[in-house]
């Protein structure tokens, strides 16, 4: 081959090699855990498989997730939770713990090896309602797990990345081109985008048109679910007919600005709650879901990025979790592809060579039980003894909006009472609330408002221990670097 031929395939190759590795676009899931009583690790992967997920994010990095995983030739990615990132920060030693016992010991068993590909260092540390809690440790903490992984050896194969917030960059004006990162954000963002950028890593961000809708009320419902009826908006020559594709050319647009334009893009989490506010609904998210994937599918991407869609596209989420922090609204414990127990909420086509998606196969629940207000009692302290239910039990479907907001008393005060004892594994002093409580046989739910019955599960009190005996670890690793 002439030498000048050699030399300008290399310099294509150096000019674009980190994108063009990048152009095979998979979809993935996120597999969250906050739940009560989750689905054992090893249902959930069958339930991975049977839908041809080929990759799957995680928020922690729990041993018995990881073991189940072992095999699955899934692409995974491992979290760290932002509580680590202090001691990550301070302490080269604490990474390289870190990494051995989270990612080397499960990546180097040849048997039955657990394919990890990324490193997610905290779990959108730049959110803003975290302020200054988190960010200022993240650079530090990737740059010692990247030097952990290079010491194992890994680097190639495993690669260090930061998911970031949906509202780490904005556009005041609603136009893609106006684009950037938030102020108290941009010189850690150059930091971050620097660091990526040498190890060939990609940019981890959430793309929510569900949250720009909920926020912003001149964001229409049609325009957010890529409905063709939607109004598009139109700047210079561009036209957007989707929310999707505003958020996402305002962060190529903030990326641009501070000079890194072509980075390859992972959207981390996108999805669409089914419960817990008026547009969470699971026709919406299925309409959602759908245009989505038509949009993905078509390779077209955006008019700064033609045919040039995400690397990697991760659902949130893949189940709804009755534990996880509702600061944000009551809908959060609802983004699930599936119920709680692995079943599918609607209709959808990944293409994957699937028209719908698989449920979990035997499932095993609890007794067919509920705890319901007996209505031969006097309830003038009924609605006290509901909120005391609902303090620690999920009861978000009765959010405004949600899909029991709107029974009628005392049928409201039967589901916080059931939602406790299902919690509480139908023990019988749960159902009490100074004798309120009835337990039934007699399925109480309404139309679309469902009383659910728990799983049975061990694997429930087993992850407990595990997350606590995690959590001792991780406050004596920040005591010994503090």
């Amino acid at each position: 081959m002439p030498p000048i031929r050699c030399l300008l395939i290399l310099l294509f190759l150096t000019l674009y090699g980190f994108q063009g590795s990048y152009k095979a676009t998979a979809l993935g899931v996120n597999w969250g855990t906050m739940a009560s009583h989750p689905l054992s690790p090893p249902k959930v992967v069958e339930l991975l498989k049977s839908n041809n997920f080929t990759k799957v994010k995680l928020f922690d990095a729990d041993p018995l997730v990881l073991e189940a995983l072992s095999g699955s030739n899934l692409g995974v990615t491992v979290g760290i939770p932002n509580t680590m990132l202090k001691s990550l920060n301070s302490s080269k030693k604490v990474a390289e713990s870190w990494v051995h016992d989270n990612v080397t010991r499960y990546v180097s068993n040849s048997g039955s090896r657990v394919r990890i590909e990324y490193v997610a260092v905290g779990d959108e540390p730049f959110l803003q309602t975290y302020g200054e809690q988190f960010y200022p440790f993240v650079i530090g903490a990737a740059i010692n797990v990247q030097n952990a992984l290079l010491k194992a050896k890994l680097e190639s194969t495993v690669k260090v990345v930061v998911p970031c917030s949906f509202d780490a960059f904005l556009s005041e004006s609603g136009l893609p081109s106006k684009g950037h990162f938030r102020a108290d954000l941009n010189k850690t963002m150059i930091q971050l985008l620097t660091f990526l950028t040498k190890h060939s890593s990609p940019f981890f961000v959430t793309i929510s048109p569900f949250l720009s809708l909920h926020q912003n009320k001149n964001t229409s419902l049609n325009f957010a679910l890529f409905k063709d009826t939607a109004k598009s908006r139109n700047e210079s020559h561009r036209t957007y007919k989707n929310s999707f594709d505003l958020s996402y050319d305002t962060l190529v647009t903030a990326l641009s600005t501070v000079g890194f334009s072509r980075i390859g893009i992972v959207v981390a989490q996108i999805g669409w709650p089914t419960d817990g506010a008026a547009s969470a609904t699971s026709a919406s998210a299925e309409t959602f879901t759908k245009g989505l994937m038509e949009h993905l599918h078509s390779k077209l991407g955006t008019p700064p990025r033609p045919k040039d869609p995400p690397i990697d596209t991760y659902i949130l989420s893949l189940l709804d979790e009755d534990q996880r922090s509702i600061a944000a609204g009551s809908f959060e414990r609802h983004w699930g592809l599936f119920t709680f127990d692995g079943q599918a909420k609607y209709r959808v086509d990944f293409g994957q060579g699937l028209k719908n998606l698989v449920n979990a196969q035997n499932v095993e629940y609890l007794p067919s039980k509920w705890c319901v207000v007996n209505n031969n009692k006097d309830l003038s302290n009924a609605s006290a003894s509901a909120l005391e239910a609902c303090s620690s039990a999920d009861c978000t479907a009765l959010s405004t909006g949600g899909s029991c907001s709107n029974i009628s008393w005392p049928g409201n005060i039967s589901y916080a009472f059931n939602s406790y004892y299902q919690q509480h594994d139908q023990s019988a002093d749960s159902c009490d609330f100074g004798g309120l409580g009835l337990i039934t046989t007699v399925d109480p739910s309404i139309d679309k408002c469902r009383f659910p019955v728990e799983l049975w599960t061990s694997y429930s009190h087993s992850f407990q221990k595990a997350s606590l005996l995690r959590t001792i670890i991780l406050l004596v690793a920040a005591i010994l670097v503090s």
